[in-house]
C-alpha cells in the first residue's frame, strides 16, 4: 500500500522531471489499486489508517476527471456546448488505425456509416495508403505524411475541399499534419498529432521539437491525435500551451493492448485527445465500437461560428439532418 502510495505520488511531479510524469499516466489505475489495498485495514486496529489512505485514492482518482482545476493536480477542460439548430454540425473521427491491423475492412465499414467530414488518422502505413485509396471518391481532399519506415505516419481525409489559397503541410517525420478546410464558407484549420511513447521514449523532446508547427495552428481549428499520454499528464498541458489550444472533454479510456478482451476497454488508458480554439463549438466527443485498431475511433461533433456576412449553406443543414444519430 505503501509503494503504491509512493508512486501515485511521483507522478504529481511532472514538471519535475519526464520521469515523473511517466507515473502519472496509471494514476487512475494506482488509485484504484492502492485504495483496495487499504481496505483490509478497516478490520483493524489500523482503521484510521486504511480510512486515510482510501480518502487519498479517492482524492487522487478525482484529478483525473477535470473536475480539479488545481494547477499540477488535473486539466481543466474547455466547456461542450449545446447544438444550435441554426448550424450546421460537422463530423471529425479520429482513429489511431493501428499499422497491422487485419481488419481494415471494419475501418472502411465505419467510415461509410458514420460520414465524417473530416478523419485524422495516426500509423498511417503503406498499407493503409491503399487500403483507404477505396474511399478516395467520398474524401478527395487528403494529406498523407508519411514516417520514413513506411509503418507509420498521419494523415487527414476530407470531404470538405482545402481553403482556397492555402496548403496542407507536414513536420517532415510524420507525426503532424495540418489542413485548412472550409466548412460550408468557414474556414478552419484540422490537425492530426502522433507523438512518441513517455520517458525514457521521445514524447517530451517530440513536443519541444514539434513546437513551431503547433505555433502554425490558426486562430479557428482543432487539433486531435493520439498523444501516448493522458489527459491529466504534462504533455497535453505542454501542447495546448504551445498551440493555445484548449483540451476538451476526455472521451474515456481509447486504448487498450491487443489480445486483451475489448469489453475490457473501460480499463485503458485515454491516449486520444481533442483541443479546440476560436471559433470551434464542440457538441460531443464519444468513442465508437472497435474496429481491429487497439485504439477506439473518436468522434467529435462541432459547429463553428459563422462570421460576419457569411451565409450557412442549407445543403449543410440538410446532410446534418440525414446523417445517423450516435
Amino acid at each position: 500500500m505503501i509503494l503504491l502510495a509512493a508512486v501515485l505520488a511521483a507522478g504529481f511531479f511532472g514538471s519535475v522531471h519526464p520521469a515523473l510524469d511517466s507515473f502519472a499516466h496509471f494514476r487512475a489505475h494506482l488509485a484504484v489499486l492502492m485504495g483496495v489495498a487499504a481496505l483490509p485495514l478497516f478490520s483493524t486496529r489500523f482503521l484510521k489508517i486504511g480510512a486515510v489512505f482510501v480518502l487519498a485514492a479517492i482524492l487522487a482518482f478525482a484529478t483525473t476527471s477535470g473536475t480539479v482545476p488545481v494547477t499540477g493536480l488535473g486539466m481543466k477542460y474547455g466547456p461542450l456546448r449545446p447544438v444550435d439548430p441554426e448550424q450546421p454540425v460537422y463530423r471529425l473521427v479520429q482513429l489511431n488505425l493501428r499499422y497491422n491491423n487485419a481488419t481494415p475492412e471494419r475501418v472502411l465499414s465505419m467510415i461509410g456509416r458514420v460520414k465524417p467530414d473530416v478523419i485524422t488518422l495516426e500509423e498511417m502505413s503503406d498499407l493503409w495508403a491503399e487500403k483507404l485509396a477505396l474511399v478516395q471518391a467520398a474524401y478527395p481532399y487528403r494529406i498523407q505524411c508519411p514516417y520514413p519506415n513506411g509503418l507509420f505516419g498521419v494523415a487527414i481525409l476530407s470531404r470538405r475541399p482545402f481553403a482556397d489559397g492555402t496548403s496542407p503541410n507536414c513536420d517532415g517525420r510524420g507525426a503532424f499534419a495540418l489542413a485548412t478546410i472550409n466548412f460550408g464558407g468557414v474556414s478552419a484549420d484540422i490537425a492530426a498529432l502522433h507523438l512518441g511513447w513517455p520517458w525514457p521514449y521521445p514524447q517530451y523532446w517530440d513536443i519541444g521539437g514539434l513546437t513551431p508547427y503547433f505555433q502554425r495552428i490558426g486562430e479557428t481549428a482543432i487539433l486531435a491525435g493520439d498523444l501516448n499520454a493522458v489527459p491529466w499528464s504534462r504533455s497535453p498541458a505542454r501542447v495546448a500551451k504551445a498551440g493555445e489550444l484548449t483540451l476538451m472533454p476526455s472521451p474515456g479510456a481509447t486504448w487498450l493492448p491487443l489480445g486483451l478482451p475489448t469489453s475490457l476497454f473501460f480499463a485503458g488508458l485515454p491516449i486520444d485527445n481533442v483541443f479546440a480554439k476560436g471559433d470551434v463549438e464542440v457538441h460531443s466527443i464519444r468513442t465508437l465500437d472497435p474496429v481491429g485498431s487497439d485504439h477506439l475511433p473518436v468522434m467529435v461533433e462541432f459547429s463553428l461560428k459563422p462570421k460576419a456576412g457569411t451565409k450557412v449553406l442549407k445543403t449543410d443543414l440538410a446532410a446534418a439532418a440525414l446523417r445517423p444519430a450516435y
